[in-house]
């Protein structure tokens, strides 16, 4: 039953250990790994395959006893506990036909082996490990010598350290493992505090042991002793009664009561001791026959630290299986409802705090708005502040080029309408020049010359070219009023090339005289209140940071995997966590109400003395300057935008006439000269074809094409003539037709677009293929900002004027031979 140790011939010196319970044989891997597969997978009973093996292995060393050292046995006991526990929480064992139903732990009593217990739970098991664990310390500590102050420490902490299995035992386990009534007494509730009491006294009986070998004074002595008389005290009452008294042997109780007798007296002894030192003969006599009272008045003083020591391993964390990994991967539905659970209990704190600080935050910015805090202050130092949208437009319009940008925008306007001026009068002088060449070789060769006029082939070029002159004219005028309106407005944007912007806004200065010449406290009253308040939102941004680190980190599941209690206890417990930061933050909002109020008061000083509403008015006054010289910028760059993007466009267009013109001149060349061969052998009697030239020029070819002389061509004086030329037919232009309407009408489109998906004068030879939708080079021109950008004069179609471009060509008359070279 219990074995007991001497340190020498004194039977005071006599203490006890406990002896484990024996149990039989039991079969864990098979029935736990068949649960796996039917309500899991199969899969999933292989993977558990080392965690299982491992169970099964802690429960044969468990029946082998005993094992070699009684170290080696307390940790095979707590790594078996902890697995236990995993096991509690993933495995129901029970009769009922869907638990764990082949499984029965049996055990026999410590003090009285022939009575034994058998159940189908987890609860007389875990009893029986707890109890066997405070036995095995109870050796540990009957295995150092205590002849020795390091062995009279080591024997207290291993006594101690039985008494805390022992109280888990009490308070965690023998309930349940009673329920049913099929427990033995020796891990009954009565027992496990009793033998909790008698190792808290062994292990209060080497504290004394060493206290006597330091020689400490009396009183301490004394105090020692008596604790020790009184754990010693309640192990025997609680032996004296049932159950315990019908089941320990006399000599349990003997040992216990000649104990607490010896240490009672040992207690008196000592206090007269010291009395007797400071030669208070009378007290001592009285004291020692008071001795029972006074040293029962320091049982609470003397209790303290090894009530210290046994709270601490009461929670025995040796225990805690909430850090194991074995059987991990199985959370049951109940476990899963009950973390889900939790979170929402974290998440709603969470959410509840974080809007507290959000608010408070925000509370704080619009006071400080509203007060036109810190600008006021920065204005004073000369550190300006724009608000930040305005500032982040002054930026654009200074990365654009600013005010000062405009003028080279508008040179790039005159640039681009000269070339396409320059481009027009280059095709005119084309045309006017093939007209001349062809004039002057109908006069020279009269009715033989039977190819038609230039006048006739080009009339749809021609009006091509006055509606790009009218567009040109009606662009010139619009880049004025830009023009005019860069210059009129210059004086107003100016501001937006001061670098930095902030140059231009108002100062606020001291005031000129002052009565008690406070300015300088008052303002740095206000400044160290701000710091403050900055202080407080840091504060709060890094007890938010806190919260989202506290929730990153809470994971409750291996607690929840391993409690045994109720989840209600574990979640109240692990909330509370958050407790401390939730006051945190209550702390920083209320300083910071008071802190505002604080600062209004002082802001309110420094408006009155530094005249803040007559600064506030100057320099709204500046930014609605700077906002109007935005907007008038803006305006300007848009108009110069679309003209640019008008004069590419148009020259595009002017580019394709252009190409046409060429075309059509080259071609007229190569008939001019085939034309001029054919007359000139008419006229020297060289035709050997009678006839048959006169209606050969009256289909006039493409470019590429050779002249078809053939017989058949003879009837071709019966035939109607048909021009020379005939270039393809272009579809009417809408904007080159009649000058456009006023561009404020809503159906005209914008002036200085061109659909840029068209190509509207396209290579001759693939002009036939083009949509004549997509030939769009009469639109309307740009708009500016004083109603519509063109404002030409309304004229009826077929009424445009001729070009203003008739300079005369310079190029001297074909050569007799009749052969043009185009230069």
């Amino acid at each position: 039953m219990a074995t007991p140790s001497a340190s020498s011939s004194s039977s005071s010196n006599i203490m006890l250990a406990i002896f484990e319970k024996k149990t039989t044989s039991v079969e864990l891997y098979r029935p736990l790994r068949n649960y796996i597969a039917f309500n899991y997978s199969e899969r999933e009973a292989q993977n558990l395959e080392d965690d299982l093996q491992t169970l099964k292995q802690y429960r044969a060393d468990l029946e082998r006893m005993p094992d070699p050292t009684p170290t080696a046995r307390r940790d095979l006991l707590q790594n078996y506990f902890k697995a236990l526990c995993l096991v509690e929480t993933r495995f129901p064992i029970s009769p009922d036909k869907d638990h764990v139903n082949t499984v029965t732990f049996t055990w026999f009593d410590a003090f009285k082996p022939k009575q034994k217990a058998a159940q189908q739970n987890i609860h007389l098991e875990k009893a029986a490990v707890l109890f066997n664990l405070g036995a095995v310390y109870s050796q540990i500590g009957l295995t150092y010598d205590r002849a020795t102050v390091d062995g009279r420490r080591l024997a207290s902490h291993a006594f101690i350290a039985a008494a805390g299995a022992f109280a888990y035992l009490r308070d965690n386990a023998a309930t349940k493992a009673a329920i049913g009534g099929g427990a033995t007494v020796d891990v009954g509730v009565e027992c496990a505090g009793m033998l909790e009491r008698l190792m808290l006294a062994q292990a209060q009986e080497s504290v004394f042991e060493n206290t006597i070998a330091k020689g400490s004074t009396p009183g301490v002595c004394a105090k020692i002793s008596r604790q020790v008389g009184l754990y010693y005290e309640e192990a025997l009452a609680a032996l004296n009664v049932a159950p315990l008294n019908q089941h320990f042997d006399k000599g349990w109780i003997s040992h216990v009561q000649l104990k607490a007798v010896l240490f009672y007296a040992e207690a008196c002894y000592r206090y007269s001791l010291e009395l007797h030192e400071k030669e208070e003969i009378a007290e001592e006599i009285a004291r020692l026959r008071s001795a029972v009272s006074a040293i029962t008045e320091s049982k609470k003083s003397a209790k303290g630290a090894p009530a210290q020591l046994l709270d601490a391993i009461s929670k025995l964390e040796v225990l805690d299986a909430s850090k194991e990994k074995m059987f991990a991967s199985l959370v049951p539905d109940s476990s899963a409802k009950a973390l889900s659970r939790y979170t929402e209990m974290v998440d709603d704190v969470i959410r509840t705090q974080a809007e507290k600080l959000q608010q408070a935050s925000e509370l704080t910015r619009v006071r400080l708005k509203e007060m036109d805090l810190p600008d006021s202050i920065l204005a004073l130092e000369g550190n300006f502040t724009l608000p930040t949208e305005l500032k982040e437009d002054v930026e654009a319009v200074q990365i654009s080029g600013g005010p000062a940008g405009l003028e080279a925008e508008l040179q790039q306007l005159r640039d681009l309408r000269r070339v396409n001026q320059e481009m027009l009068v280059q095709i005119e002088e084309l045309l006017q020049k093939e007209a001349r060449e062809d004039a002057q070789f109908r006069g020279q060769f009269g009715t033989r010359w039977t190819r038609p006029q230039s006048s006739t082939l080009t009339k749809n070029l021609q009006d091509r070219l006055n509606r790009f002159a009218a567009n040109l004219k009606q662009a010139a005028e619009s880049d004025g009023r830009i023009e005019r309106s860069v210059r009129e407005h210059s004086a107003l944007m100016s501001i937006l090339d001061r670098r930095p912007i902030e140059s231009a806004l108002p100062s606020l200065a001291r005031p000129i005289m002052s009565l008690d010449a406070n300015e300088d406290a008052v303002v740095g009253a206000l400044k160290q209140s701000l710091r403050q308040l900055e202080t407080l939102g840091a504060q709060r941004a890094g007890l938010e940071d806190m919260l989202k680190e506290m929730k990153r980190k809470d994971d409750i599941l291996p607690k929840l995997m391993t409690s045994t209690g109720s989840y209600e206890d574990l979640f109240r417990k692990e909330i509370s966590k958050y407790d401390r930061i939730s006051e945190d933050i209550a702390h920083n909002i209320e300083a910071q109400e008071q802190l505002l109020l604080q600062i209004q008061a002082q802001n309110d000083d420094f408006s009155a003395i530094f005249n803040l509403e007559d600064y506030k008015a100057s320099r709204e006054k500046c930014y609605k300057q700077i906002q109007a010289a935005i907007a008038k910028f803006r305006e300007i760059k848009e108009n110069i935008n679309e003209g640019l993007k008008f004069y590419v466009t148009l020259q595009d267009a002017i580019t394709n006439v252009k190409q046409q013109c060429n075309d059509f001149v080259m071609t007229r060349n190569i008939q001019c000269r085939e034309m001029t061969e054919d007359v000139q052998r008419q006229m020297a009697g060289l035709n050997f074809q009678d006839n048959k030239n006169a209606g050969a020029y009256n289909n006039y070819p493409l470019v590429g094409h050779q002249n078809q002389r053939s017989n058949s061509q003879q009837q071709a004086d019966s035939r109607p003539q048909a021009p020379y030329y005939q270039p393809p037919e272009q579809p009417t232009m809408p904007g080159y037709g009649p000058p456009p309407p006023a561009y404020s009408s809503p159906q005209v489109p914008s002036p200085y677009h061109v659909p840029p998906t068209s190509v509207p004068y396209p290579h001759p030879q693939a002009q036939q293929q083009q949509s004549h939708a997509s030939h769009e080079y009469g639109q309307p021109a740009y708009p500016g900002w004083r109603g519509p950008y063109y404002n030409a004069h309304a004229q009826q179609s077929g009424s445009h004027p001729r070009p203003p471009y008739t300079i005369p060509a310079p190029y001297p008359p074909p050569h007799q031979s009749g052969y043009y070279k185009q230069q």
